[in-house]
């Protein structure tokens, strides 16, 4: 087929409304920007033209386009030389290079130059408009990427998900990039780290946004009511059933599901969530009847699921299953750039909720806490941050108003000048019951997340609590 052959049919059916995409066409003879601006037009592209290197690139000054298809051989600068500063002006630019004059040395110059493609002519108009299809295509498909990163960082980063650090860079990157799929998602990190931002974030950038995210907190049930909360019951099901209820999958569906602490479920358990990931069915607890749901997975974990499949606490399959994409999420210690950013963040927050004006943190203060571990992570900071603007009495926060352990002293500090009579015992005793106590007020007073902290059973925290003569106060709820 000739050049100048039109192809006369109706535009093609793009899935979901996405236009077809903009061309500019920079070409010194009337003929072949007329033919290609028909070919172009009638397939439903937004088509501009320009018989010079000079209005292509007055006309890209105006406005970007998915596609310019550029003559190599125009009048005063070359294609070659309008290519260059088409690049120079946008890396990313997808040029496709036409030319009467098809060689081998022109072709590998003008993809050294930055071209996606090298058509002769004449060309076939079919595979001219494969070739524009599939280049638009990737554009908008990368520009969409970019979109949604900056969608992203514009709604998390200056809100709940802080942080300039390459790892976190990387992380928004990634969530970016899963965000609009189906895939089941695994999120890994300490306590604190913010796996339930992260998912959230998957969750209102997908195409499910508009549906519900629903969190369940899997570590913190019993098996029997874990099971009656995921997939629902039948009255009568089991002693207090006095009447059906339906499980958090069915409020799911369509939405997102996010299971927390997912290494605490118990094997038979894991076996149903297991069969929900496979064939999207279950059954309500006591009832006969599949339901069907079409739900997306999204699970956290602050344990090493690999380690508790050697160990068989874990189905190997689930873990496979949940698997498809990992995100791991640094402690804050492995990115202490951002802890200034997040400060600023918290203070504006707490000053903002305790009707404050915004304090700020004295340079004798800052070091301290960027130099601190901080085990209990962003959560920890939050705590402290938040502790600090409470208390705060004007506008700036000195040391004063940070906790012992930020500032470097030990759970032992003050006992030899206060009890100077005592015991190795009586002071490992009293350095013990200041430890865990510490970590007991970290976590909000939640035991299992201090045991974890610790790495120690929850039994063995509970002796300790008893023994010490631990006075347990009412768990704070943190989101």
């Amino acid at each position: 087929m000739s050049e100048s052959a039109v192809i006369s049919r109706p535009p093609l059916n793009h899935a979901e409304g996405r236009a077809p995409g903009s061309v500019l066409i920079i070409d010194d003879e009337a003929a072949i920007r007329e033919s290609l601006e028909r070919l172009l037009e009638i397939e439903g592209f937004q088509v501009e033209v320009a018989a010079s290197g000079e209005q292509g690139l007055a006309r890209l000054g105006s406005r970007p386009f998915d596609l310019v298809l550029l003559d190599l051989a125009l009048p005063g600068r070359t294609g070659l030389d309008v290519l260059r500063e088409i690049r120079e002006r946008d890396s990313q630019a997808a040029v496709i290079m036409i030319t009467a004059y098809g060689t081998v040395e022109n072709a590998v110059n003008a993809m050294q130059a930055g071209a996606v493609n090298f058509i002769q002519k004449p060309w076939d108009n079919e595979k001219l408009l494969a070739d524009i299809r599939a280049v638009v295509a990737r554009r908008q498909a990368e520009e969409e990427v970019v979109q949604l990163k900056r969608a992203l960082k514009e709604r998390y980063n200056f809100e709940n998900i802080i942080g300039k650090s390459d790892s976190m860079l990387r992380i928004f990157d990634l969530v970016a990039q899963v965000a609009p799929s189906r895939s089941t998602v695994l999120v890994q990190g300490e306590s604190g780290t913010g796996k339930e931002l992260i998912a959230k974030a998957i969750h209102m950038n997908s195409p499910r946004k508009d549906r519900s995210f629903v969190p369940v907190n899997t570590g913190s049930m019993p098996p029997d009511l874990l099971e009656s909360t995921l997939f629902g019951h039948v009255k009568g099901a089991f002693t207090s059933a006095i009447a059906s209820k339906k499980g958090l999958f069915e409020v799911a569906d369509r939405g997102t599901i996010f299971l927390d602490e997912i290494g605490s479920m118990s094997l038979d358990t894991q076996s149903k969530i297991l069969r929900v990931l496979q064939d999207r069915k279950f059954m309500h607890l006591g009832g006969v009847q599949e339901i069907q749901v079409d739900v997306r997975v999204i699970a956290a974990t602050n344990v090493d699921l690999k380690q508790m499949v050697a160990e068989g606490r874990f189905r190997e399959d689930l873990f496979y299953r949940l698997n498809v994409i990992t995100v791991d999420l640094p402690p804050l210690r492995a990115r202490r750039e951002d802890i200034p950013l997040l400060i600023e963040h918290f203070l504006r927050q707490f000053a903002r909720e305790n009707d404050k004006p915004q304090p700020v943190i004295a340079p004798e203060a800052l070091r301290p806490l960027v130099d601190y571990p901080w085990p209990g992570n962003v959560r920890e900071l939050e705590n402290v941050i938040e502790r600090a603007v409470v208390l705060s009495s004007g506008l700036n926060i000195g040391i004063e108003l940070l906790p012992d352990e930020v500032l470097g002293r030990g759970a032992s500090a003050g006992l030899w000048e206060t009890r100077p009579d005592a015991s190795l015992f009586d002071i490992m005793h009293d350095c013990e019951r200041r430890i865990v106590t510490d970590m007991l007020e970290k976590t909000s007073w939640n035991q299992t997340e201090a045991a974890e902290r610790f790495h120690i059973p929850l039994s063995t925290l509970n002796q300790k609590i008893k023994r010490l003569s631990i006075e347990i106060r009412k768990k704070r709820g943190l989101e």
